[in-house]
């Protein structure tokens, strides 16, 4: 069995249909997903790309070759899936999704127990050698059984458990569900609020006809934004496509960094639990470590990649953590990322404040001007050891580390310049006090790297 090596990236599996993923290489995954994990009893979801179904039962069929018992949860939203393994205590389980990639690609997001991520470190690059080595065991005497579960009713009364849905106010909101995962949870958590609601792309679609379905890309989101114009409204909330994250738009249009959204969790989970520890990215603004202290808790600074995350909150009791890219962690949740959380917690938090979302934002907008993030192509993975190199040294008298990446520190400015996982690329975050010297260090800083 060939396999293109390039589909097993640091987090998932993923490439295009059928060239790269295709339904004999999602058998044989599933074959070793189930070898690799020993497992007895594992759970398969997917997103509603047109490819995911016949990819969803090859890999069955191959984990079920293997012996394992597979629980079928059907279409689901990424998030489902990991409340459904960890719930039913199964040995694993995959969702075949190619997240906010456009509709030719498809892949798969790998669980262990618990809902704890495989990772190209851990797991992913066993399954790839496994596969390509020929190392895949004889099929088990007896075939798995193939059971369906619903757990999605259960899912959103677990998500309503994070707010006291008494006290959320009758806002106006716009919904962009980008014909993905969004549409099937979003009007079962929305019809219980008192919210009065603007739904686009609600109509589950993996053609995704309207836009594609990752409003970190602007033209993504100019539905989202014209609807909070025209209606006024006190937010706008959009999900990727397989619904494991949300993004946020304010009354004025503006897009929400992640860095501030983590803030405003931070503050609605400090507000709920004193003294809490939070984790937040190293790329993140100061923002959040200042609002955690603010609110007299433990901010932990951390390592890029879910894995990452999900270990050190587990070693730590921390109950929440955030990326700028938009996953939220949450210890009662497993300690997985959810999509869906974060809305109901900024609701909640807009609600016992009496503000709209640009107002809660207003203090974090005047004080943290950030770059966002910026990519630079270099020629070959091979470039950035030395470029990082020739950045610190440019910088001898800044706090260095090099926790993922290097992170300069000044007083009044910082940034962390780090590898992309999966190509040659350098990703920059930056953040000032003032929007000049944001700016004017953004290009010192990319001259360095471009040079």
């Amino acid at each position: 069995m060939t396999l293109n090596p390039e589909i097993f990236k640091a987090y998932d599996v993923r490439g295009t249909y059928p060239d790269q993923v295709h339904e004999d290489g999602a058998r044989a995954i599933g074959a070793a997903f189930v070898t690799y994990l020993q497992a007895k009893r594992i759970g398969v979801g997917r997103d509603m790309r047109l490819s995911s179904p016949s990819l969803a039962s090859a890999f069955i069929e191959g984990a079920t070759s293997m012996g394992a018992d597979v629980v079928d949860f059907g279409m689901i939203p990424t998030d489902v899936l990991y409340f459904g393994v960890a719930k039913d205590g199964l040995d694993g389980g995959v969702q075949v999704t190619a997240s906010h990639n456009p509709k030719q690609y498809n892949g798969m997001k790998m669980v262990r127990q618990h809902a704890f991520p495989l990772s190209g470190d851990a797991g992913i690059g066993d399954i790839r050698d496994m596969i390509a080595n020929g190392g895949l065991p004889k099929a088990a005497a007896t075939r798995g059984t193939v059971s369906k579960s619903d757990v999605v009713e259960p899912y959103v009364e677990h998500v309503m458990s994070f707010i006291d849905p008494s006290v959320i106010r009758p806002f106006t909101v716009v919904l962009d569900a980008g014909s993905g995962m969004g549409g099937l949870i979003g009007p079962l958590l929305f019809d219980r609020l008192p919210c009065k609601t603007t739904r686009l792309c609600f109509e589950i679609d993996g053609r995704f006809p309207n836009h594609e379905a990752n409003p970190l890309i602007e033209e993504n989101r100019v539905d989202i934004t014209e609807g909070v114009l025209a209606e006024r409204a006190d937010i706008g909330i959009a999900w990727d496509g397989d619904a494991d994250r949300c993004f946020f738009i304010d009354g004025t249009g503006e897009f929400v960094s992640g860095d501030f959204v983590t803030a405003l969790l931070a503050e609605a989970f400090l507000l709920k639990h004193p003294g809490s520890t939070i984790i937040y990215d190293l790329r993140a603004s100061y923002a959040v470590r200042d609002v955690v202290a603010q609110y007299g808790g433990t901010s932990l600074m951390n390592r890029v990649g879910h894995a990452f995350f999900k270990r050190r909150m587990r070693e730590t009791n921390a109950i929440f953590g955030g990326e700028v890219t938009g996953h939220y962690y949450f210890r009662d949740n497993f300690y997985a990322d959810n999509g869906f959380i974060p809305a109901l917690l900024i609701l909640e938090l807009m609600s016992k404040k009496g503000k709209s979302l640009r107002d809660l934002l207003e203090p974090l907008r005047a004080k943290y001007f950030i770059s966002g993030e910026i990519n630079t192509t270099l020629s070959s993975m091979a470039a950035v050891p030395p470029k990082l190199e020739q950045i610190g040294a440019a910088y001898p008298d800044a706090t260095q580390y090099r926790l993922d990446g290097l992170s300069i520190e000044y007083p009044d400015w910082h940034f962390n310049v780090r590898a992309s996982n999966t190509e040659p690329l350098l990703r920059l975050n930056l953040e000032a006090t003032t929007p000049e010297q944001m700016a004017t260090r953004r290009d010192e800083v990319l001259g360095l790297i471009r040079s």
